[in-house]
């Protein structure tokens, strides 16, 4: 549970009615490429067309056996919904999901027709789909839970064989940890996930994934503990000292959302002062433990 697999096929019938494309978009940081989910034989809905690829719009209009009603995305990064605009525009499918939040890594192209709030369901006949609101890698995710199946379809929030960056400010690490029990509490029987293949042991992986970043909070407090702080950039290869060089610049905002979430819990401080004056960047202040309390004590 380290990295994605290289590949996987191209089309894939995952369940009786739906079909999974991966799209070509590889890289090390999509794995084999972004899942398409198609969704119906009579009327298709179509989870995450990812980037607007126009072979990858072909292939969708391709293998849809019916005409493509509508158009879900599971959060607004580039390997996810640009695609939403040209398959809207040919096919005037109805697009649903969260607009896109303020950020340079946000699709602003993604427009909703329908905006989606935590609960709401699409109702096709043939399935049923329900919304489920899971900020963390990204503040507008939303997963969709297959009411027939009890399968959740989980974008970027859990993918298979890897964990996902938590990018700071849309990203934040205490949202993400309460919205990864929130999956785990509803009991999905399987995951599909927006990068790799079908997660059949739900509750494993994402137990795996929380004591993961569970680990990874106590190697923050540990650097901070056995150092004088330091920004992220100092910190980040004594916290991952696991990931390759090239990937630190990564590494490094989910180090931040750590870093974040610690002090929002009281046990580090943030230095906001730059080396020059002023205010400084995320990037730039200094991190270090907060000064240990004694529990106050009840009277004897």
């Amino acid at each position: 549970m380290t990295a994605f697999r290289k590949s996987l096929e191209p089309v894939a019938a995952v369940a009786p009615g739906i079909l999974r494309l991966v799209a070509p978009n590889p890289s090390m940081m999509t794995g084999p490429g972004t899942n398409t989910y198609l969704l119906g034989r009579q009327q298709v809905a179509v989870i995450d067309p990812g980037p607007a690829i126009d072979r990858h719009i072909d292939a969708i209009l391709g293998h849809a056996s019916g005409p493509v009603r509508w158009i879900l995305a599971t959060h607004t990064h580039p390997d996810h919904s640009p695609g939403v605009a040209r398959l809207a525009a040919r096919t005037g499918a109805e697009v649903l999901g969260m607009p896109a939040p303020a950020g340079a890594h946000q699709d602003a192209s993604f427009v909703p027709d329908r905006p989606l709030a935590d609960g709401a369901r699409l109702d096709a006949g043939e399935f049923a789909l329900e919304a489920i609101h899971t900020p963390g890698h990204a503040s507008n995710h939303l997963c969709y839970r297959h009411v027939g199946l009890g399968w959740i379809f989980t974008g970027d929030h859990i993918i298979e064989g890897s964990t996902v960056v938590i990018d700071p400010p849309d990203g934040n690490m205490r949202d993400y940890l309460a919205s990864l029990a929130r999956i785990r509490d509803l009991r999905p029987a399987a995951l599909l996930p927006g990068h790799g293949d079908v997660i059949d042991e739900p509750a494993r992986v994402i137990d795996w994934i929380i004591d993961h970043r569970l680990a990874r909070e106590h190697a923050v407090r540990k650097a901070l503990r056995t150092g004088a702080g330091g920004t992220a950039r100092e910190l980040v290869a004594a916290v991952y000292p696991d990931v390759p060089a090239q990937l630190h610049g990564w590494a490094e905002r989910s180090l931040l959302a750590h870093l974040i979430k610690l002090v929002e819990d009281g046990e580090a401080i943030a230095d906001n002062v730059a080396a020059g004056g002023g205010e400084a960047g995320i990037e730039d202040r200094r991190w270090r433990l907060a000064a240990t309390r004694t529990p106050a004590r009840g009277p004897a």
